[in-house]
């Protein structure tokens, strides 16, 4: 089980009738409402995703167009240096936490 989060705490004020909703379902609100702004978050990360893919920045157009080894061989001559793959450091992706390097 990987560890839990760190926590901040919030206050949030809410109509009356939005926390009898929520104490009808569940007894933990913190939990209830954690759950619910990671599904928001969630949808309008698709959302974000898709709004991209309908209408993507001209220069990654371009870049597609090309195919990564038609652009590759445009770069400058001599600059091979520009990326050196063993300087990155690895990360694992975590829909609660975002990118992550991961445990040791």
């Amino acid at each position: 089980m990987p560890p839990a989060a760190p926590t901040e705490r919030v206050t949030v004020t809410m109509p009356a009738d939005l926390i009898a909703g929520i104490d009808r379902f569940e007894r933990n609100r913190s939990r209830f409402i954690a759950d619910a702004v990671r599904h928001e978050l969630k949808r309008r990360r698709r959302e974000e995703l898709l709004r991209s893919l309908e209408e993507p920045h001209p220069d990654s157009i371009t870049t597609a167009s090309l195919g990564l080894e038609s652009w590759s061989q445009g770069l400058p001559a001599g600059d091979d240096d520009l990326l050196d793959p063993r300087g990155g450091v690895p990360l694992r992706w975590s829909e609660e936490q975002g990118w992550q390097e991961p445990e040791a």
